[in-house]
């Protein structure tokens, strides 16, 4: 529970502005969403902020929990409080604003936490702001003004001339931060059309609110989410804004001499926009960098110290994940569509993009098969072994995708209730959803291959689910324990062979194990056999399974695709 006013900025000032920050957030976050105009108008950068800062309040309060249950004395220091804010804050950054704030949350913490102090007080809080704001913009590729890094830097040189405790350094923030807000539509042509205010710039000053309230225990006046009057401008989503920010639109303050500012994003901007977690070397970031800045735009890399959140816009999603493999070991990999519909704007007159009618949510194992999925037009969510997503993140990936129908793939048994209530959410939100019960990616990848957006919705989801349920599926793994099995005892180590979700084989030799599933699996017919090769696999596995079924099943086709750390060596599906 929140606590204010704190006198000092310490750990229980750190859990009490993240508590507070995650609040201001909920109550804003649907309006921050309908003015989402830039760089992608796909109206979920108050979401990504809210579950940025969800994740943040997440690690500060294990932090806590995990003092309050030994037996030591006190709670946690200041600078491990400040360390687990920016930490939860960047596993769980969420699109190109939440990435930035993470980094924002990532530079006040590297000063807060630097000498180990009890706690800081007003001028550690002006040095927080001001080292936050530089180092989110060198996080981003090409810095555009007008955006949250314009509103990050003016609440930082507002800090710097204040004078006093934390709460009138937080005040002056606010205050400046506001004012640069309200002068955001001047910088950014987009934003004068809409009507509004820049989105991940007004999440940001409702974060420095927050960081009011924990050290005066006031809350400050509401800030107006849509401007005030903007000749020429059309409405902005029905958004009515509380209270003006209280300073005319003009032209705002010259353009900065950001590189790039205005080719960072356009109309026809790339298709998709990828998200991961990378553990690397500061070296191969450094390559990472440069080689996704010339794959697509709304570049921001941020971490450090071997753990790295990155976040591009590009056109081929396959090639940015590889390029994370090149440099690391990426994982909690996010690919979203953006679909034809998107504005990636620097002068577009167009609104907030109407959702699509279709789309389709899938649940998939591994890196390669997310950029397959996308690739075909599917919102992803990767599930890395023994991390299933909650239903919360599967009702995320459906606000996503924006579309007015919504085809759900789970792509695992064991996901069919979590699928099932996220399914429910969404059709509380007025989305139709159809959950088609796939209980491997091969079965999804079966549906998605008939998946055609044209079609009536119910037409469509019968064709998905008789695809899938004509796939047979099966899977070579290895054995982590000894255990019962329908097929015998196993030990850790052995390789088993499952097909539809039971053991069937037990041995010691991948090939062995694989080409019996197979033979077992093609019995029955089929006409389409599909090989998903996990990193693990042995190389020459997906030759000798082609050649086993070129020369001992006729009119049979073969298709491969390398699917990451999928957990699972080999998924196999027959059609």
């Amino acid at each position: 529970m929140a606590q204010v006013p704190q006198t000092l900025f310490d750990a229980l000032a750190v859990r009490t502005w993240c508590g507070l920050a995650l609040e201001t957030l909920g109550r804003a976050r649907e309006e921050i969403d309908a003015i989402n105009v830039y760089p992608v108008a796909d109206g979920d950068t108050g979401t990504n902020l809210y579950l940025t800062v969800e994740s943040a309040v997440a690690a500060v309060e294990a932090v806590f929990a995990g003092h309050a249950a030994g037996s030591g004395p006190g709670g946690p220091t200041f600078a491990d409080a400040a360390r687990a804010m920016a930490h939860g804050a960047l596993i769980g950054a969420r699109g190109n604003s939440g990435t930035i704030l993470a980094q924002l949350l990532r530079g006040m913490a590297q000063v807060l936490a630097d000498d180990e102090a009890a706690h800081a007080d007003g001028q550690g809080l002006r040095l927080a702001l001001r080292h936050a704001a530089d180092s989110a913009r060198r996080a981003v590729a090409h810095p555009v003004e007008g955006t949250v890094l314009t509103v990050a830097s003016a609440a930082a040189d507002a800090a710097d001339g204040a004078e006093g405790d934390c709460g009138k350094v937080a005040r002056a923030a606010y205050e400046g931060a506001r004012t640069a807000l309200a002068a955001t539509p001047g910088q950014l042509p987009v934003l004068r059309r809409a009507g509004v205010v820049d989105a991940g710039g007004r999440g940001l000053v409702a974060v420095l609110g927050a960081l009011v309230e924990t050290f005066t225990g006031e809350t400050p006046r509401a800030v107006a989410a849509g401007a005030v009057s903007v000749p020429g401008a059309r409405a902005s989503g029905g958004v009515v804004a509380e209270e003006p920010v209280g300073l005319p639109l003009g032209p705002g303050p010259a353009q900065g001499e950001c590189a790039d500012s205005t080719a960072a994003a356009h109309q026809d901007g790339p298709a998709f926009e990828v998200i991961y977690l990378l553990e690397a070397e500061d070296a191969a970031v450094a390559r990472l960098r440069e080689r996704l800045d010339a794959l697509g735009d709304s570049l921001v890399v941020v971490g450090g110290e071997g753990l790295w959140n990155v976040h591009v816009h590009v056109d081929d999603a396959g090639a940015a994940v590889e390029a994370g493999i090149e440099a690391g070991r990426p994982y909690r990999i996010r690919i979203t569509h953006f679909g034809a519909g998107d504005v990636h704007t620097t002068g577009a007159e167009r609104p907030p993009r109407e959702p699509a009618q279709r789309a389709v949510v899938a649940v998939v194992p591994g890196e390669g098969l997310a950029g397959l999925y996308a690739e075909a037009g599917a919102t992803t969510v990767l599930a890395r072994p023994g991390e299933p997503p909650a239903s919360g993140e599967l009702v995320q990936a459906v606000r996503r995708a924006h579309a007015r129908e919504v085809v759900l793939l789970p792509n695992d048994a064991e996901l069919r209730h979590t699928a099932a209530a996220a399914a429910e959410q969404a059709r509380t939100e007025g989305i139709r959803v159809a959950l088609i019960p796939t209980r491997s990616a091969v079965q999804g990848i079966a549906a998605l291959a008939v998946h055609e957006p044209e079609r009536r919705f119910d037409e469509d989801v019968v064709s998905m689910t008789s695809a899938a349920g004509a796939t047979r599926y099966a899977e070579v793994t290895v054995a982590e324990r000894q255990s019962w099995t329908m097929a015998g005892i196993c030990q850790a180590g052995d390789v088993l062979g499952l097909i539809d979700g039971d053991v069937a084989v037990i041995g010691r030799d991948i090939a062995t194990i694989a080409g019996t599933v197979l033979d077992r699996m093609l019995a029955a017919g089929g006409e389409m056999v599909t090989l998903v090769l996990g990193d693990d696999a042995p190389e020459a596995i997906a030759e000798h399974l082609e050649s086993r079924v070129r020369e001992g099943y006729l009119a049979v086709d073969t298709v491969v695709y390398r699917g990451g750390r999928q957990g699972a060596l080999l998924l196999i599906g027959v059609e």
